[in-house]
């Protein structure tokens, strides 16, 4: 088994490692889920099926909640995506560098990985992704979009490209999408073998209660929730859920000032001896010209960044 996923957690005052919001979430926010947590009856189980969030997600973009599946970050969404659709005797394909939980996620079920390289500016190579389909016929393809850790987010036209190549199913993960201009909700239906996972953790500002979910075809859905762990959401995770879906206005006000504050970084960084890649997530990808990147790693960790 290889090494899993490790993100160093250390005691700095500027920790951007993980990519987290640097906002708490708002006061009323905490004042409203106390108020929640307060009638909670914690002698009883959850809710299944998470239904009243499903719907107030379903809302939020514009789907029904049947299109929806929600799990313990995203991470549990991806994960039962691959003992669904994928596990012993089938392959997912991903596009290096991108997220490394997909790669992860799909050898713990089971699953071979079928590994595409990028272009060297680290966008998707298509006549790569060709290869990889062809040769593999993956049950699950993976594209990170903006991608991580580069920033980059595929234009509709790729998606739509590859999604017409795809042998299973297209799974975009979008992190970072509120980050984005565009979405690839976008091209969700039910005759399209294509699903989007997101996160709370980012814009939502609650990367401590691991929350995610999925938008996809209703059979997608139905299939998943034959897999899924009984009452896998606790009460608390979706009432804050729930709650935090009456913040949509402070969400999106604060995504526009980290998109600016975006802007304002990399405008500095392109003074400076770093090759930047264009970002449409809430990180920068910078690489030093005349200096190694972990010797910046440490510099900076000494500065306590």
């Amino acid at each position: 088994m290889r090494a899993g996923y490790h993100s160093p957690q250390v005691s700095v005052e500027v920790r951007l490692n993980t990519n987290e919001s640097p906002f708490p979430p708002p006061p009323e926010f905490l004042d409203a889920l106390a108020a929640e947590v307060a009638r909670v009856e914690w002698h009883r189980y959850p809710d299944r099926a998470a239904w009243d969030l499903r719907v107030k997600i379903a809302a939020l973009h514009g789907v029904v909640p049947e299109q929806v599946f929600v799990g313990n970050g995203s991470n549990e969404v991806l994960q039962v995506l691959s003992l669904t659709y994928a596990g012993p005797g089938r392959s997912v394909a991903v596009f290096e560098p991108t997220y490394a939980m997909h790669s992860q996620i799909a050898r713990i079920a089971g699953s071979d990985v079928a590994i595409g390289a990028r272009s060297p500016d680290l966008s998707l190579d298509q006549g790569e992704v060709r290869r990889v389909l062809a040769e593999h016929t993956p049950a699950i393809t993976y594209v990170c979009s903006p991608n991580n850790p580069t920033g980059m987010v595929e234009t509709p036209e790729t998606v739509r490209e590859v999604l017409a190549l795809v042998p299973g199913l297209l799974v975009v993960d979008e992190a970072y999408a509120q980050f984005a201009p565009w979405s690839a909700l976008a091209l969700v239906n039910d005759d399209t073998p294509l699903v989007v996972t997101r996160t709370f953790s980012k814009t939502w500002s609650m990367a401590a209660a691991r929350l995610g979910y999925l938008i996809g075809p209703t059979w997608v859905v139905a299939e998943l929730e034959k897999v899924v762990l009984p009452y896998h959401l606790d009460t608390f995770k979706q009432a804050a859920g729930r709650i935090a879906l009456d913040f949509v206005p402070e969400m999106e006000r604060r995504v526009a000032e980290l998109v600016e504050e975006r802007g304002r970084l990399v405008a500095q960084l392109v003074d400076l001896p770093v090759e930047v890649w264009p970002s449409s997530a809430n990180f920068v990808l910078f690489r030093p010209v005349i200096r190694d990147g972990d010797s910046v790693w440490h510099d900076l960790l000494h500065h306590s960044v």
